[in-house]
């Protein structure tokens, strides 16, 4: 099992940018952050393979996150830039440990970190 630690989230104001950062205690096959608003259901945000950087993105993000990862540190990273109110979330680093995984699918990932509270104000 490995285990998640995420940071980063805040308070920011609409337009503005955040970069969360997930510490994974060993290498996964996939990584990906999701979120959950308040009354919503978990949605997911991002993706990345492990080993060769592919990512994928949620429709919503429409250019403005970027995930990627530091091989050295075991730590994967979402960069939010041009936040919206709707943005407003817990957001989790996924972590996926074999073929299994499918990317947004929630289920399918095996370990999850604590959360992160990300708000944006309007």
């Amino acid at each position: 099992q490995v285990q998640l630690v995420e940071s980063g989230g805040g308070l920011v104001q609409a337009g503005g940018s955040l970069r969360l950062s997930c510490a994974a205690s060993g290498r996964a096959f996939m990584m990906a952050w999701f979120r959950q608003g308040p009354g919503k259901d978990r949605e997911f945000v991002s993706a990345m393979y492990w080993n060769t950087g592919r990512t994928y993105y949620a429709d919503f993000v429409q250019g403005r996150f970027t995930i990627s990862r530091d091989n050295a540190e075991n730590t994967v990273y979402l960069q939010m830039n041009g936040l919206k109110p709707d943005d407003t979330a817990v957001y989790y680093c996924a972590a996926g440990l074999s073929y299994r995984v499918y990317f947004t699918r929630a289920d399918t990932y095996n370990s999850w970190g604590q959360g992160t509270q990300v708000t944006v104000s309007s």
